[in-house]
């Protein structure tokens, strides 16, 4: 039984070590979301020769789009009905993409030339890495805040882990 799941079958409280390895892995399947969607939507946006502000509005929503897609997947070949996983991934994502998405545009906004410095530039793809790690570290207090209270991703693994 994979550790996420092992977290609610335990009476009473979680241990400390299994509650960070479930935010850390919440943390990292968030961040994986938000870099996928946020690399893809920078490609796409400096394809398309646009803009700071259409570039971040594309990567952004590639970036909610892909980390809902990340939860949904599993809890669809679990057998669950299209709008209930949709409904557990907004509910389990959306506090987590949301603060992971505050921080690393700014941090790419502060970051002197980082977003018009081009994809073929390690000082874009520098940035983007210390955005999105910096970003992964205020993630990983709020997924265990919200793990420790049975919300987020508690939700998705105690659903996840009951019917696989």
């Amino acid at each position: 039984m994979p550790a996420e799941a092992h977290l609610h079958h335990h009476h009473g409280a979680p241990s400390k070590n299994s509650l960070n390895r479930t935010a850390l892995s919440a943390t990292i399947h968030c961040l994986t979301g938000c870099a996928i969607g946020e690399i893809l939507g920078l490609v796409i946006g400096t394809a398309l020769g646009w803009g700071t502000a259409q570039t971040i509005i594309l990567a952004i929503a590639l970036a909610f789009l892909f980390g809902y897609a990340l939860t949904m997947l599993p809890l669809l070949r679990s057998g669950l009905p299209f709008g209930t996983a949709l409904g557990l991934a907004f509910a389990a994502d959306t506090a987590s993409i949301t603060i992971m998405e505050i921080v690393d545009n700014l941090i790419m906004l502060a970051i002197p030339g980082a977003m018009n410095a081009g994809l073929t530039s390690p000082l874009f793809w520098g940035s983007l890495t210390v955005a999105l790690l910096i970003a992964g570290g205020f993630a990983f207090p709020l997924n265990r805040w919200l793990i420790a209270r049975g919300r987020g991703h508690a939700v998705v693994h105690s659903i996840h882990g009951h019917r696989s």
